[in-house]
């Protein structure tokens, strides 16, 4: 590390065996650039599988414009009025069967962000198109240690069948780097945080698995270098610095605590649980939480989340709720079922909003992070019972760097290509491409009521 009349590279880091990490924005780096330097736009996308509910209107807000009155699925996000676009009317026709027959929940995996029709195939051939994510990681990865974090709250591999004939591969993940390969989504945390902090060293890994097996925290490794950056700072970032080390170490502790609990035997099977919260909440609490680590260090700049792989059955007991999530959503207008989607929904989107505050509490220049994000939320089936693709319910949050200007309710035309959404957004993260799966063009609106 190399201070220089207090000065700092925006690429410094606190290195030490086994650890190697990054800082988030200080004020002691802003010298080193020019004073109107704009922070880099990263790209969020989270999905929520099984479609939402909107009977009723439960998720469609009534009135358009900024004047749109938030409905009970969409209720959590209020607080964040400001920072959220809720934007109807837009589809993934390509999620339809065109001529396949069933699988509807395989081509909403397959198309969220492809906007490509899946191959209908259980494994020789699999064959979707790029996705969103990782035409903006191929781009936005140049600058950064990690191109993209893909992460996900339920296990699920890319092999074998899992609907109507076609591959897992659809329905467990969102990514795909080329049209033939798809990007395995991570459960586990701790590969998460290895990634976003270990060095990769290939002479540090017998020091690391030490770590790791005595539970010692990876700031203790960069101890000495901290000690030397903090005393050239000044009190704004010494503040600065001390609360992301916290978070830091705050993320590392849970992290062990579930592990601690993993590698006791699970009564039911009598072998280690996998590696992860068992609370469905904690879980993704903390998956957003690295999600923001690594943004706030700019160790990556694309996330994408799957919070559950599409058509799970998980049930939510947490809520009271046993049945499976994928089985209550062909209700078939039955009140009570109807009811429980809502909660789940609901609960989806209420971790969606801890997200958000995060991101928005998190400085970033003169901003915030959620100032320099753009984050889509949502699903490629709007009505679970009906496995329809059109009228999706999405939520774009954040300003992308003022590019966006949220806090609208906005309705497009019938059948719009979900597409001309997501090439707009790589527009304004700085990766242009001609054309993604079925888009037509760009999608106006987003920046304001005119175009």
């Amino acid at each position: 590390m190399i201070i220089d009349k207090k000065v700092l590279s925006r690429r410094t880091l606190l290195r030490g065996l086994g650890a190697a990490i990054a800082l988030p924005w200080l004020d002691a780096m802003t010298p080193a650039l020019s004073a109107a330097a704009k922070r880099p736009v990263r790209l969020g996308f989270i999905y929520v599988p099984n479609g939402i509910i909107d009977t009723s209107n439960q998720w469609t807000p009534s009135i358009e414009g900024s004047a749109f009155v938030f409905s009970p699925i969409l209720k959590p996000l209020e607080p964040l009025r400001s920072h959220v676009l809720v934007l109807t009317g837009l589809a993934q026709v390509n999620g339809r069967a065109l001529g396949d027959g069933p699988g509807d929940h395989a081509r909403a995996g397959a198309t969220w962000l492809t906007g490509a029709h899946p191959k209908k195939t259980e494994g020789a051939g699999i064959q979707a198109g790029i996705s969103a994510d990782q035409a903006a990681a191929a781009e936005l990865g140049k600058a950064t240690a990690v191109a993209s974090l893909e992460i996900g709250l339920e296990k699920g591999g890319l092999v074998g069948a899992c609907d109507s004939g076609y591959s897992c591969a659809y329905s467990n993940t969102l990514s795909w780097r080329t049209a033939n390969s798809p990007v395995p989504v991570e459960t586990n945390p701790r590969v998460v945080f290895e990634r976003l902090f270990g060095s990769g060293d290939r002479e540090s890994a017998s020091a690391r698995n030490a770590r790791l097996r005595e539970q010692q925290s990876i700031l203790d490794f960069v101890r000495g270098d901290l000690a030397r950056l903090g005393g050239g700072l000044g009190p704004a970032d010494r503040s600065k610095l001390g609360e992301y080390m916290d978070a830091v170490r705050d993320a590392e502790r849970r992290i062990q605590q579930s592990e601690a609990v993993r590698t006791r035997p699970d009564p039911g099977v009598g072998r280690p649980r996998n590696g992860a919260p068992e609370d469905y909440g904690e879980h993704a609490k903390l998956m957003f939480d690295l999600a923001v680590l690594g943004f706030q260090t700019d160790v990556t700049r694309v996330v994408s989340m799957m919070m559950g792989r599409e058509g799970s059955n998980r049930p939510y007991r947490n809520l009271g709720i046993s049945d499976g999530h994928h089985s209550i959503t062909h209700h078939q207008n039955n009140a009570d079922k109807i009811a429980r989607v809502a909660k789940i929904n609901t609960y989806h989107v209420q971790l969606l909003a801890t997200f958000l505050d995060r991101l928005k509490s998190t400085p970033d220049g003169e901003g915030s992070l959620l100032d320099n994000a753009m984050v889509l939320y949502g699903s490629s089936i709007s009505d679970g019972n009906a496995h329809a693709h059109h009228n999706l319910p999405l939520v774009l949050a954040g300003s992308g760097g003022g590019s966006i200007r949220p806090g609208r309710h906005v309705r497009y035309a019938k059948e719009t290509p979900m597409n001309n959404l997501l090439v707009s957004m790589l527009d304004r993260a700085g990766v242009t491409v001609d054309k993604l799966g079925d888009s037509t063009g760009r999608l106006n609106r987003l920046s304001d009521t005119n175009g």
